[in-house]
């Protein structure tokens, strides 16, 4: 729902999609709600280790099945399934108010366990990954989720300091995370030319005070334009945005 959003599905359109909307990404999120959910119970009454990470690796397996129902078969969320499926379960493994730190931390030793039940069948990020060399979405959640942690949350808290609506600090977020992040969809959809432009084009909206000033707002409809374009969406970007409204949603302060 947030808008606007540089190639990617929000109110407007579809970005520089042709196979996603919003009532699809809509429908996709409600057909989640119980892998979620299921998640989350299996990791209260777990403990962290093999086990749980490949009851976890089932559960969001069978998401993607509900998710694809759902869509038709368009790919909506399968970024979002492992990045907040790990998180909803590391919430649930530590208790509530703890450390955002110590969340990420928990998320970060199950992503490094094995599954022994995944399928080998290659993705359009994991491809990326191999092509370009970068560590992906896997690599973002075994470090501890850093573009989340370093980049995403301190910007939308110091956005809502400074006075800025709840829309502009999260976009601004966005841009923070997209100013660093090596996005395999980026990759995937259109090489490093894409990811140099979603860099440069998010360094600019933030040097210019953000989504919340006029100029601000220019360079970020520019870098929509300049996206779409290439045909190029930010998925990953999106996907860790997501995770830092979730952290953002249950931190307590650090101790």
């Amino acid at each position: 729902m947030l808008t606007p959003k540089p190639a990617l599905v929000d109110q407007r359109g579809c970005g520089a999609h042709h196979d996603l909307d919003l009532d699809c990404l809509l429908r996709s999120a409600q057909a989640l709600r119980s892998t979620f959910l299921s998640m989350a119970l299996h990791a209260s009454v777990g403990t962290l280790g093999l086990e749980l990470r490949e009851q976890l690796g089932a559960i969001g397996r069978h998401g993607e099945w509900r998710m694809l129902a759902a869509t038709g078969g368009s790919n909506a969320h399968r970024g979002a399934i492992w990045v907040m499926g790990l998180l909803v379960a590391a919430l649930a493994l530590t208790g509530t108010h703890r450390p955002t730190t110590e969340i990420a931390a928990v998320a970060a030793r199950l992503a490094r366990l094995p599954d022994r039940h995944a399928p080998d069948v290659p993705s359009n990020g994991s491809r990326a990954c191999r092509h370009f060399g970068v560590s992906g979405a896997r690599g973002e959640a075994a470090g501890g989720f850093p573009h989340v942690l370093n980049f995403g949350l301190p910007t939308l808290q110091a956005r809502r300091r400074q006075g800025a609506d709840e829309t502009c600090a999260r976009l601004d977020a966005l841009m923070a995370i997209m100013s660093s992040l090596d996005d395999t969809c980026l990759l995937h959809r259109g090489g490093w030319a894409a990811v140099r432009a979603a860099k440069s084009g998010a360094r600019r909206v933030l040097a210019l005070g953000g989504s919340a000033t006029a100029a601000g707002l220019r360079a970020l409809l520019s870098l929509d334009t300049e996206l779409v374009r290439r045909h190029a969406s930010p998925g990953g970007c999106a996907d860790l945005l997501a995770a830092c409204l979730f952290l953002d949603g249950v931190q307590c302060p650090e101790a």
